[in-house]
């Protein structure tokens, strides 16, 4: 099919080969589109150039059904090659540069389209010659003898090119600059790189090399090498916003304590790995591929691999320590495969547990777990082969190729006197040879992970006879759970598996596809619950520091607190044994609204672990919602024999009450409330808010103890509450359902449970959150307006009266003087919602704007609404208005109002608007208004007082009543005069 072939990528996103080919001493780089069909034996090719489409009657028919064979031309020799599993782009390395190829699919016609590739970027590396490359989803990867180089290619968004920017002197990640195209510079900084990497040959035939170095991120532009982009793409707009951003450098030194030869002292086996998850959204290039949630980079050298995490951030992954020397290595998502001479290895990775936590935030909380990234690695299997030469890695196979040893000594001699005779410290390997005999390939099936799953744990048992704490078998767990992660990490598994687009179902069986096989992922979700539970188990007998893990690996595997407690009941034959893991769980299992009640038998047996494990911790086991079961009398044993050993606390002597309360003992319940104060059972409460509601959000539910203190004493009840939430243990509308939900069998006013309203109230006082009192603002408001609106007073008495919230809250005002005359005590409201309701618009903190949509339910028919309305107006700055509504309804409310209202920046109000109103409505009423002609004098006094004499004129009427304003002109001008 190929000519001599140096080198064949397949790239499984369109399904095409690319070689590098050599024929008669010349390279030839070729790309096979279609190649599924030669296999077939369908004869039919094409032969075309990179952007040539052949459009005569060859592609009528069915231009599918034939092999199509790109030629790519190039300037340089072709050297290495690498495709992008993201977007199917094209990087091939040569002696002075990368050259990536963009891949596209190009329109025809309207039915036809085929894949092409289209020459983008040149990326020019003085003083490097590539000897593998590496590419996927922007980052290239390129390596030497000894040296790895990672990048990425960026777009710089929102920038542009402009010619201003081309004229500047290009740096290191500029565009190619036209003295590029001679290539005199790069020459020189190739010359001498190479003379500064291969170190330099003293009179005694030493040689001194350069040092190992390893830079990551930031640090990796210093080292040396300089890299320039050359855009030859046809969207030029596109050239002055791509960058190169340094990722990793690492260079080598021959190490002879390693025991290889310098000749043996090379890199290979560069790769990238990238590993997808099942939520997956952004896309790369222009919705060409799916963005990896991480990138990984693995490169090798004979008896160690290194493996890197490049995306979000660049860190060594792990370190390979190889028993043997490795000929090559290829990393997957569940294992590193090496082959060495004669042998198939195979190691365990962890990209499982990067990607794990990459992909949830919540792992290495409380909520879940995985295993470190910094955990041992080990060797899992070894399977013997007889002269490997090759490996290669697809889906569940491995593919081996293996030939005889037929160097002969001859041969192995000329190798020893060459390499000490050479000029170089370093040479490049040398192929298989082209007589070689026996030349053998073989496909080696995977071990599908659930079954080697099953087989690690069963494994696993054996450390476990011996030893249920051992380190070896917790390992090995660990190592199986990675194993079913980076299962389920795959958005493959459970769906079926693509079948290439062919009619050769030879082929396809042979390749191992099978569009009838699928993954059970809900097996492997069991399993998964498995292993977390098998973790569990592992870290519940723990007493060091790992112990705290426990807790989220059995909430990974969905057991419920008895069953873990019964898992744990066999691990111990007293209760002395019990770990600190299992207590860690065990307790904070208890601690959170978990809602899940114990049978009477398992609560008394957890009172038990507690009573000899951890005996401080029994006032808060037994206010847990999850004992709610558990004998009232064993707890108060526990409690009383704790109490003996130790001294009396708040908490204990509250949790002793709330017992006694079960056991319908008041006589025992008052006795032990008596003890402390209701400051001090306040703080008690504080410390065990489980002795009051049990659940958090939106299931909130009151204790026994709760009711029988709203019955008792409410007063403790509102106070503890408001500490609940000024400590932050509980929040506002947990609080709201609390007394709802206590309230809720008791009648009371429409507005609302007059102990919620009372709690409101209490935290209006206490609460320094600008938030929460905007709210109770608003919340008592609504209240108050509602309750005056419908006149509901059923005889409920609040906690706190009017006075006493004006006396303690600074949110509550003094009524005005003006207010109290429009509403004095009346047999038909409620005075005390409407006098609450009044503080607080004469208080300083109450947003009148806020609370109008809320008046329009409230008439203004009596003075109770006409108060409201007329302080909300005075608030708002509508002092005409007001005027106006009290001396149609109240006017002997006016001159108060006046008095308290028409001031400083308001005083010209007096002569400006109430003068002329009450002389128009007093004339009106031909002066038998006693009330306005008593207004009308008190308001000329005032004005008579602030204006001059002619100020004053020119305000009086002139109907004939000059006679009436006589006195106080007089007056005026008395004053005046004196002044």
């Amino acid at each position: 099919m190929f000519s001599t072939s140096t080198e064949v990528h397949y790239m499984a996103k369109r399904d095409y080969l690319v070689t590098i080919e050599e024929k008669n001493n010349a390279p030839y780089l070729r790309a096979y589109t279609n190649w599924r069909y030669q296999a077939a034996e369908k004869t039919r090719v094409g032969v075309r150039l990179l952007g040539h489409f052949l459009r005569g009657s060859s592609m009528r028919g069915a231009p599918k059904e034939q092999m199509e064979i790109i030629e790519i031309p190039l300037f340089e020799r072709p050297l290495c090659v690498a495709c992008c599993g993201v977007t199917g782009d094209l990087l091939v390395g040569c002696p002075k540069s990368l050259v990536l190829f963009s891949l596209k699919r190009q329109a025809l016609n309207d039915k036809l389209s085929i894949l092409d590739f289209e020459r983008c970027l040149i990326i020019h590396l003085p003083g490097l010659s590539p000897q593998q490359v590496a590419i996927c989803a922007g980052y290239i990867a390129l390596q030497t003898e000894l040296e790895v180089l990672v990048v990425k290619l960026e777009r710089l968004p929102g920038a542009a090119f402009t010619q201003k920017s081309a004229d500047k002197k290009p740096q290191d990640h500029s565009l190619v600059p036209q003295d590029m195209i001679t290539g005199a510079e790069h020459d020189n900084e190739t010359e001498g790189r190479r003379e500064g990497l291969a170190g330099h040959r003293d009179h005694d035939d030493f040689f001194i090399f350069p040092k190992h170095q390893e830079l990551l991120g930031d640090r990796a532009k210093d080292c040396g090498v300089k890299i320039s982009l050359e855009w030859t793409g046809m969207e030029s707009e596109a050239r002055g916003n791509l960058i190169i951003t340094y990722i990793l450098y690492r260079r080598f030194a021959p190490d002879f304590f390693q025991d290889c030869s310098v000749e043996e002292t090379h890199l290979h086996s560069l790769q990238f790995h990238p590993v997808f998850t099942s939520n997956q959204e952004v896309c790369v290039e222009g919705g060409r591929g799916v963005e990896p949630t991480c990138l990984f980079c693995f490169f090798s050298l004979p008896k160690t691999g290194y493996l890197y995490s490049v995306r979000g951030g660049v860190q060594m992954v792990s370190a390979y320590q190889y028993p043997e020397k490795a000929q090559q290595a290829v990393l997957t998502d569940l294992f590193l495969h090496i082959i060495t001479k004669n042998a198939l290895q195979c190691f365990s990775v962890r990209c499982a547990a990067v990607a794990a936590r990459a992909e949830d935030p919540y792992i290495d909380t409380t909520m879940k777990a995985c295993p470190p990234i910094t955990m041992e690695l080990c060797a899992l299997r070894i399977q013997l082969f007889i002269g490997l030469k090759a490996l290669c890695h697809y889906r569940h196979h491995i593919v081996l190729l293996t030939t005889a040893d037929v160097e002969t000594r001859e041969d192995t001699e000329r190798t020893a006197r060459r390499v000490m005779n050479r000029k170089s410290p370093f040479t490049k390997p040398q192929n298989p040879s082209e007589m070689g005999h026996g030349w053998n390939l073989y496909v080696v099936n995977t071990v599908p992970p659930l079954q080697l799953y099953n087989e690690m744990v069963e494994y696993s048992k054996t450390y476990e006879e011996t030893n249920p704490l051992s380190h070896s078998r917790l390992h090995l767990l660990s190592e199986a759970h990675l194993l079913l992660r980076a299962t389920l990490l795959d958005p493959r598994v459970g769906n079926p598996v693509e079948r290439p687009q062919t009619t050769g179902q030879n082929l396809a069986q042979a390749l191992g596809y099978n569009t009838t096989r699928t993954t059970d992922r809900q097996e492997l979700q069991q399993a998964f619950q498995e292993s977390c539970a098998q973790l569990g188990d592992c870290f519940s007998r723990f007493d060091k520091r790992d112990c705290h893990l426990a807790l989220p690996y059995y909430k990974m595997s969905g057991l419920s607190l008895t069953e873990v407690i019964s898992r744990n009941r066999g691990l111990s034959n007293s209760l002395c044994g019990y770990g600190k893991g299992f207590l860690f769980f065990l307790k904070h299992s208890l601690y959170e609204e978990t809602l899940e009640l114990l049978t009477e038998e398992t609560a008394n047996e957890v009172l038990d672990i507690f009573g000899v494990a951890e005996p401080s911790q029994l006032p808060h086991v037994i206010a847990s919602p999850s004992m709610a079961r558990a004998s009232p009398d064993c707890g108060l044993a526990h409690l009383e024999r704790l109490e003996s050993i130790g001294a009396p606390s708040v908490p204990l002597t509250l949790s002793k009450a709330a017992l006694a309360l079960r056991m319908a003992d008041l006589q025992l319940y008052r006795q032990h409330m008596d003890r402390h104060t209701e400051m001090l059972q306040v703080y008690g409460f504080i410390e065990e808010a489980k002795l009051l509601l049990h659940g958090r959000g939106d299931t909130v539910v009151p204790t026994l103890l709760a009711r029988h203190l709203r019955d008792n004493q409410d007063g403790l009840l509102v106070a503890a509450m408001v500490a609940l939430h000024e400590n932050d243990k509980v929040k506002l509308d947990e609080a709201d359902l609390f007394f709802q939900e206590l309230c809720g069998d008791v009648s009371g006013p429409q507005g609302g449970p007059q102990l919620l309203v009372d709690f409101w109230e209490a935290l209006l006082m206490a609460s320094s959150q600008e938030a929460v009192i905007q709210e109770l603002l608003f919340r008592l408001t609504t209240v108050y307006i509602d309750r005056v609106t419908r006149r509901d007073g059923r005889g409920f008495k609040p906690l706190k009266s009017a006075d006493d919230l004006i006396n303690w809250c600074s949110h509550y005002g003094s009524l005005y003087p003006w207010v109290s005359i429009l509403t004095p005590a009346h047999v038909n409201i409620i005075p005390e919602d409407l006098h609450k309701l009044q503080s607080l618009l004469c208080g300083p903190t109450l947003d009148a704007s806020s609370i109008l949509p809320l008046l329009e339910q409230l008439p203004d028919e009596d003075n109770a609404g006409l108060s409201v309305h007329v302080l909300c107006a005075t608030k708002l700055g509508h002092y005409e208005s007001s005027i106006e509504r009290l001396l149609d309804r109240c006017p002997q409310a006016i001159i108060p109002y006046a008095n308290h209202e028409l001031q400083n920046n308001n005083m010209a109000l007096w002569w400006q608007k109430l003068f002329p109103e009450l002389c128009e409505r007093t004339r009106a009423t031909q002066g038998e208004n006693t009330i306005l002609l008593a207004a009308l004098k008190e308001t000329l006094v005032v004005v008579a007082m602030e204006l001059n004499p002619l100020e004053l004129l020119d305000l009086l009427p002139d109907d004939g009543t000059v006679h009436f304003f006589l006195p106080h002109l007089l007056e005026c001008s008395q004053r005046n005069l004196m002044m």
